[in-house]
Formats: structure tokens, sequence, C-alpha cells
């Protein structure tokens, strides 16, 4: 059998897919900028340098494809490495794109698009994950230091889906027949605002956590702040203009029909992750 080749295999969703993989004894390849040297199916990947690609993609015929993190125009970095995967026979990849799409960012809309032309192609569109309300990302980072949520979407709602039910939806299209082809919506069980998210962790951490209204551009500047760079900021921040007017608030079965259970509810994965937000 050949191998599943995951990029971003150190990442939330990549670790998640890697382990249930080799629970179920399928061979596995995890690629990432800083392999571990522990790990012998852990390869050397970079999206920037195309030298890399070549053997992590030898040897497999399964991808699940995660683009380069905190990119806005994607497209030039994975398109080369598109090209090599159809030169040597891959016959099924599964992109982990993004319900949500970024403003003045059509690379994303390309980069689905590329992946729709290739063998066995499925695309999975991703709500918000859940992991975002932890450390390191800049929310959960805000809950755990000051106690607050700082947004822009108002009471715009959200489908928060935990990135181990996207892992499971994940395992079960590369571990099945690979015909497919098809697009999913990827959401938890129910669509949540901001206030929501902080009235569940209030509720089951016993600790308060506020929400303060921002403005799109103050959220640019907090997101600059934090390290992340100018223009995927600003991308992020107009993010929330979307999710104020409602365009966001939507639910799918898709966890449920691919695995057969239903996603994780946002207060059980807090329930799980209560002692994160400790000050």
């Amino acid at each position: 059998m050949n191998a599943v080749l995951v990029t971003g295999g150190t990442g939330k969703t990549g670790s998640a897919l890697v382990e249930l993989l080799r629970a179920n004894g399928v061979p596995v390849r995890v690629a990432s900028r800083h392999p571990s040297d522990r790990d012998p199916a852990a390869i050397r990947f970079d999206w920037a340098d195309p030298a890399t690609h070549p053997a992590a993609l030898h040897g497999v015929d399964r991808v699940f494809l995660v683009p380069p993190v905190e990119s806005a125009d994607p497209m030039p970095l994975v398109e080369p490495f598109l090209a090599e995967a159809r030169r040597r026979g891959v016959r099924q990849v599964v992109l982990l794109g993004s319900a949500i799409v970024l403003p003045n960012a059509p690379s994303a809309l390309e980069l689905a698009a590329q992946v729709r032309a290739q063998p066995g192609w499925v695309v999975l569109r991703a709500s918000g994950f859940m992991q975002n309300f932890l450390s390191p990302h800049p929310l959960g980072e805000r809950i755990r230091r000051h106690g607050e949520i700082r947004t822009a979407a108002g009471d715009g709602r959200l489908g928060w889906i935990d990135a181990r039910d996207i892992a499971a939806a994940a395992f079960a299209l590369l571990t099945g027949p690979g015909d497919q082809q098809r697009d999913y919506l990827l959401t938890g069980p129910k669509a949540l605002s901001y206030p929501d998210a902080a009235a569940i962790i209030t509720a089951h951490t016993r600790r308060p956590v506020r929400v303060v209204r921002t403005e799109v551009d103050d959220q640019a500047a907090a997101y600059r702040a934090a390290g992340i760079a100018a223009d995927f900021a600003a991308a992020l921040a107009a993010v929330e203009d979307g999710i104020r007017a409602g365009q966001d608030d939507q639910i799918s079965t898709a966890v449920l029909d691919l695995t057969g259970r239903p996603p994780r509810t946002f207060a059980e994965f807090v329930q799980e992750h209560a002692t994160a937000w400790s000050s």
C-alpha cells in the first residue's frame, strides 16, 4: 500500500490525521518544515522550496494538502507541487480549504479550482477552528492573558469546528474508495457568536470572559501586533465584517455523514480544555 502524504503534518489538523492513519495501520509520511528526528516517517517539506517536493511525494498515492499558513496568496507556492503530484500519478488530493473566504485574496479560490483539476480531488471547506480559542493563537492568548475576546464580528455567528473532526472527515475520505470528487462544508453542530463562546467558556471554567467590540481597522492592528503579516492581518480582520453580516452562519451534517458520528460541541471542547484559560 502506498503512503498518504500529510502536509502540515505537525499542525492542528495534520497531527490529528497522522494519529488516525497510524492507529489504523495506514502508511503515512509526515511533511513539515521542521521534521522530528525521532519520527522515521517525517520528512522536511517547505512550500517555498520546490526541491523538497519530489522526495515528499515519492511512493505516495494520496495527499492531504494544507496550504501555506498565513498566506493571502498561496497559489504561486502550491501550483508547482500540484504539477509534481500530477506528474507522479497521485490518485487523490484532499485539500483543507476554508468555508470563510478571505476578502481580496482570490488566490485561495484559484487553489481550490486547481485541486478540482486533479484526479480524485476533494475540497474540504472548514469553518473556524475551535482550537483558535487556545494559545498560541492570538484569540486564545488574549483570553488566557486578559480574559477577553476582541472582535469586530458583533453578534455574527460561525459554525466553529474541532480540528479533530476535520481530521476524522479527511481520514474517512483518504481511506475510502477515492472516487468522491466533491466539496464538503465542514462545521460544528451549532453556529455560535463570540458572545456565545465567551458565555460557554465562562460557564465551564468559572473564569469570566468578556467581549470587547472593536472596529475592523483596530482588529487588523491587533493581528499585526501579534506578529501576523500586514496583508494577512488585514484579510483576517475583514473576515469579521462578513461574519457580522451573517454570511458565514451556516451548518452542515458532513462530519456525521462521513464519519458516522456527530461533530463535537463547543461546550465539549471547552470542558476538555478548561485548564487552558488559566490566567
